[in-house]
């Protein structure tokens, strides 16, 4: 990648209209994808596969599903029925409680070094000046 040197007041202003604009953007194919889907909701069905032909343009609109079990019920009723090795049993660290004895010194921080890792993320914000 190219080292930048200098920033200018013209980059600055320009990536700041192209945030905008994407702003724009979005909420614009927000509205029309909800409108596409009321439409097929009243010409296919709702939660059903469909499209949309104008001219050289079609709108195709797929229907996913994906099945997901909540886990207290799901534990429960295996438990119920004597299949606990259907059930997954995670050891995890208390964090709360152990950056608590860290703060009282009950526990050596330094023994928990090895252990931490740090997530780091960078972020632009621009603003236009008042």
């Amino acid at each position: 990648m190219e080292e930048t040197l200098s920033i200018t007041e013209e980059e600055i202003k320009r990536y700041y209209v192209l945030h905008e604009q994407k702003k724009e953007m979005e909420q614009e194919l927000n509205q029309l994808k909800k409108k596409f889907h009321h439409y097929l909701d009243n010409t296919t069905g709702k939660d059903r596969k469909g499209d949309i032909q104008r001219g050289n343009y079609q709108v195709l609109r797929q229907i996913r599903s994906a099945i997901k079990y909540t886990p207290e019920q799901t534990v429960q009723k295996l438990e119920e029925l004597q299949l606990s090795d259907f059930v997954i049993t995670e050891k995890r660290p208390d964090t709360e409680k152990l950056d608590a004895a860290i703060k009282l010194g009950l526990v050596d921080e330094a023994a928990f070094e090895d252990c931490k890792n740090t997530k780091v993320t960078q972020a632009i914000v621009v603003k236009e000046g008042k």
